[in-house]
C-alpha cells in the first residue's frame, strides 16, 4: 500500500463497533486488528479476483483508499469475513420453500447454514397448501404456512451466527392465500416469531379491490383453484390495524416488483430479504454496499466527479466479490453466478443535504436525492457496461428478454439499512433523517453528557447560537424545532426522523424508487405515537401510488406500549421520571406487567434480568434469573445477584428517585458486565424514554433501541434485530 496514506481518524462509537463485531480476535477474545488492517484484508481479498491482470496492484490500491477514507463500505459479511476462512461475503438471500416435508425441511437446513455464514434470509410461504387442506400422501389434513413459520423460527434462534450476527428472516405470504387472515394476525402478540419480518405481497387486483370496495379470490396453492373470497377493503383495513398496533406486517407491493424484474424469464419474484431493499428469485443472493454522501461535498456543492470515480471502483469491488464469495450452498452459488446482481446503495443522503443547507423534508431536497441516485445508477451501469466488454455479461443476459445492454450485472442499485456500518462512517443511515440531533447520555455518578450533532455544532458555533444551555433544551425536548435561539432555516435542516412528516417520508422513499433504483429501499415512514389508522391508511395507498415496493411504517412507541402494556394516554411527566418523593413504601397489586432482558455477566454467561413494572410504567420490582440455579459454581454468584436485587426492589418501592439508584449502582460497578453495570444501563434506558415512556432496550448492552430502516437498532454497540 501506497506509504504515504493520510490517517482516516474514527470516531469512539465507531471503534467501539468494530472492536466489538468486526476486528478479527486472538484466542483470549482480544483484537487483532485495525480499522487500516482490516481495509487491507477486505480489499486484498476482494482485488485477488483480478490478480492475473495488469491494473491488479492499482485496483487493490483503490479498493483500499475508497473503504479506509469510509468513502464506499461493503456490507456487514464482506467486512466480517473477507480474507478469512469463513469467506461468505453476502447479506441477503431469498430461498425457496417447496410445498412437501422434503422440500420444507431442505429450506430450514439451507436456512441454517445461511444464518450460520452471516447472511439473511427471505422465505415466501405462499407455496404451501392452506391450513386443513387435503395430503393425499397421508390421507390427512396439512396445518399450514404459519405452523411450519415456528418451525423455521425456532430453527433460527438456535443458530446466533457465530456470535457476530443473529439469524434474521424475512416472512412473506401473498394476500390471496387461504390462510392470509392468519398470517396478518401472526404477530399481533410480540411474544411469537421474533426472528421474522412479516410483510404480505400485495397485488395490483387486490389494491384495485380495495379501491372499488369489492371482493377477491382466495386461491388454494396446491390446486390453483379459487377455495373462497373476502372482502377486500376489510382485509386492508386489518393489516393497517396490525401496523398501527405495533408496525407488522409490512406490505410488498409485489407486482410493482415483478415489473422491474431484470430476468423474467427465470422466474418471478416471491420475496425479499429481512429488510425488503432486495428482491431476490429462489436461491439468489446479492452482496450489497453503500456510498456514503457526507464525503462528497466540496465547498457547499456536490463533488459529482469525484463521486463517479468511487461509484466506478465500488462497482468494480463488489462485481468482485461475487467471484471470491464462498456460497453456502450449490443451487446458491449457481443462481447468484447467473444473474451477478449487485446492490449499490447510499447512506449519509442527510449528512449531505445538511451541509447543501437544503431540508430533508422539502420539494428541493427531495429533488437533490434523485439527482443523487440517478448519477449513481447511470454511472454504475456504464461501468457494468464495460465489465461487460472485458469480462461478459451476466450468462443469463438475452436480448429477446432483457431490453438493455449488456452488462456485467442483472440488477445494480438498492438502499439498504446500514445500521453499524453507518456508525463506523459516522453518517446518518442509508437514506433516513437523522434519528436526533442532541443526545443526552447517563454516564459514571449520574452525570449527563451532552452528544451534538457535528454539523449543528459547527452551525450553531458558526451562527453564534450555541450554548450549552441550548443543547441541553433541545436534548430534553427531542427536537430542534420550536426554539427560539435556533434560525428558523436550521430548524427545518435539522429535523429529525420523528419532525418529518410521513407524507414527506413516503415522498423521498417514491422519488428515490422512481429515479436509479432497481430493487427496493429498505426505510421506515415514522409516524407519532398519536397517529391514527386512517394516517397509516393514507401512507400505504400513497407509498403504492408512488411506485414503492414495500412499505414499513411504524408509530412511535408502538411496539415499547404493547410490550410493557402501557396506558396511551400515560402522563408525559410519570414518563419521563421513574420515581418522585420517597419515604412510603408502595404497596404491590397481584399481578404486575414484566418483561425480561437477557444479559451477559463477566464468564459470558447469560442472566436474566426480569423487571416487573406498576399501572403507571415505573418499575417496581428487578429479579435476576440464572438458567441453571442449581449449578454449584454459580451458587455463590447467584445469591449475590439475587441480593442487590432485592435491594434495589426495596429501594423502587420506598420511592427512591432513580438518579440515587443509578448513582449507587455505578458506585458499585466493578466491571461493565456485572450486575450494577447491568441494572444502571437498564433504568438510565428507562429514563431515557421522554417521548412515549419507556424505551426498547438493547439485548447485548442495555441501551436504547430505535426503530429505523425497518428494524430495531442499537446506536451505543451497533447491535440490530434483523443482523
Amino acid at each position: 500500500m501506497t506509504p504515504d496514506l493520510t490517517k482516516q481518524v474514527l470516531t469512539r462509537t465507531a471503534e467501539t463497533v468494530l472492536a466489538r463485531r468486526y476486528y478479527l480476535k486472538d484466542d483470549d477474545g482480544k483484537s487483532i486488528e485495525t480499522w487500516e488492517t482490516l481495509c487491507k484484508r477486505v480489499s486484498n481479498a476482494v482485488a485477488e479476483v483480478d490478480k492475473d491482470s495488469e491494473q491488479f496492484e492499482a485496483l487493490r490500491e483503490s479498493f483500499f483508499r475508497m473503504t479506509y477514507h469510509l468513502d464506499f463500505l461493503p456490507n456487514s459479511p464482506c467486512l466480517m469475513n473477507a480474507g478469512t476462512d469463513i469467506g461468505q461475503l453476502s447479506a441477503c438471500f431469498v430461498l425457496p420453500i417447496e410445498d412437501s416435508m422434503d422440500g420444507i425441511f431442505t429450506a430450514i437446513r439451507n436456512g441454517a447454514l445461511v444464518h450460520k455464514t452471516g447472511g439473511g434470509t427471505g422465505y415466501s410461504f405462499s407455496r404451501l397448501r392452506s391450513r386443513n387442506a387435503s395430503v393425499r400422501s397421508t390421507q390427512g389434513v396439512a396445518s399450514g404456512p404459519l405452523s411450519f413459520a415456528a418451525v423455521f423460527d425456532a430453527a433460527t434462534e438456535t443458530i446466533k451466527q457465530g456470535g457476530k450476527r443473529r439469524g434474521a428472516n424475512m416472512g412473506v405470504l401473498r394476500i390471496d392465500h387461504p390462510d392470509i387472515m392468519d398470517f396478518i394476525c401472526a404477530k399481533q402478540n410480540q411474544d411469537k416469531f421474533n426472528n421474522f419480518n412479516f410483510s404480505v405481497a400485495i397485488t395490483d387486483d387486490f389494491m384495485k379491490a380495495v379501491e372499488e370496495k369489492a371482493g377477491y379470490s382466495l386461491i388454494e396453492p396446491s390446486t390453483g383453484e379459487e377455495v373462497g373470497t373476502l372482502d377486500a377493503s376489510a382485509v386492508f383495513e386489518k393489516i393497517i390495524d396490525l401496523a398501527w398496533h405495533n408496525g407488522e406486517p409490512g406490505v410488498l407491493f409485489i407486482d410493482a416488483a415483478n415489473r422491474d424484474n431484470m430476468t423474467p424469464q427465470l422466474g418471478d419474484f416471491e420475496a425479499t430479504n429481512p429488510c425488503g431493499e432486495q428482491w431476490l428469485l429462489p436461491y439468489e443472493s446479492c452482496n450489497l454496499g453503500s456510498l456514503n454522501l457526507a464525503n462528497f461535498v466540496k465547498e457547499g456543492k456536490v463533488d459529482y466527479k469525484r463521486m463517479e470515480n468511487v461509484v466506478r471502483v465500488a462497482t468494480s469491488f463488489l462485481d468482485n466479490v461475487i467471484d471470491c464469495n464462498r456460497f453456502p450452498i450449490p443451487e446458491i452459488e449457481e443462481m447468484t453466478l447467473k444473474t451477478r446482481k449487485i446492490g449499490m446503495g447510499i447512506m449519509g443522503l442527510h449528512d449531505m443535504l445538511i451541509q447543501l443547507g437544503l431540508p430533508y423534508g422539502s420539494e428541493e431536497g427531495r429533488e437533490q436525492a434523485a439527482e443523487i441516485m440517478s448519477f449513481v445508477r447511470a454511472k454504475a451501469e456504464e461501468r457494468s457496461i464495460e465489465l461487460a466488454e472485458e469480462k461478459g455479461a451476466f450468462p443469463a443476459y438475452d436480448p429477446e428478454f432483457n431490453d438493455y445492454p449488456a452488462r456485467r450485472n442483472a440488477a445494480l442499485t438498492s438502499i439498504q439499512p446500514t445500521g453499524t456500518v453507518s456508525m463506523i462512517a459516522d453518517c446518518a443511515s442509508g437514506c433516513e433523517p437523522y434519528f436526533s440531533i442532541v443526545m443526552i447520555k447517563n454516564v459514571m455518578d449520574g452525570d449527563r453528557l451532552i452528544l451534538v450533532n457535528k454539523y449543528f455544532e459547527q452551525i450553531a458555533r458558526k451562527e453564534g447560537f450555541y450554548s450549552e444551555e441550548l443543547m441541553a433544551k433541545v436534548a430534553d425536548s427531542g427536537t430542534v424545532i420550536g426554539h427560539d435561539e435556533i434560525p428558523e432555516k436550521w430548524q427545518e435542516v435539522f429535523r429529525t426522523a420523528q419532525d418529518v412528516t410521513p407524507e414527506d417520508h413516503i415522498k423521498m422513499q417514491g422519488i428515490l424508487q422512481q429515479n436509479g433504483v432497481d430493487s427496493s429501499i429498505s426505510k421506515t415512514i415514522n409516524l407519532p405515537n398519536d397517529a391514527t389508522r386512517e394516517e397509516v391508511k393514507f401512507s400505504y395507498l400513497m407509498g403504492y401510488e408512488l411506485g414503492c415496493k414495500g412499505l414499513t411504517v411504524y408509530r412511535d412507541g408502538s411496539r415499547d406500549s404493547q410490550v410493557l402494556n402501557t396506558k396511551e394516554s400515560a402522563d408525559s411527566e410519570q414518563k419521563t421520571a421513574i420515581v418522585s418523593g420517597a419515604g412510603v413504601k408502595k404497596k404491590l397489586p397481584d399481578t404486575l406487567s414484566a418483561k425480561r432482558y437477557r444479559v451477559k455477566d463477566q464468564d459470558q454467561k447469560s442472566v436474566y434480568i426480569i423487571v416487573c413494572f406498576d399501572e403507571n410504567e415505573q418499575p417496581m420490582e428487578v429479579f435476576a434469573k440464572f438458567p441453571f440455579d442449581n449449578r454449584v459454581d454459580l451458587k455463590d454468584k447467584s445469591t449475590m445477584w439475587t441480593t442487590t436485587c432485592r435491594l434495589v426492589s426495596l429501594a423502587l418501592r420506598f420511592n427512591i428517585p432513580a438518579s440515587e439508584i443509578i448513582k449507587q449502582l455505578d458506585r458499585s460497578s466493578g466491571h461493565m458486565l456485572d450486575l450494577p453495570a447491568q441494572l444502571s444501563k437498564l433504568f438510565k434506558s428507562f429514563m431515557a424514554g421522554t417521548h412515549h415512556g419507556f424505551v426498547s432496550t438493547c439485548p447485548e448492552c442495555a441501551g436504547s433501541l430505535i426503530f429505523e430502516e425497518g428494524c430495531e437498532t442499537c446506536h451505543d454497540c451497533g447491535y440490530s434485530k434483523c443482523s
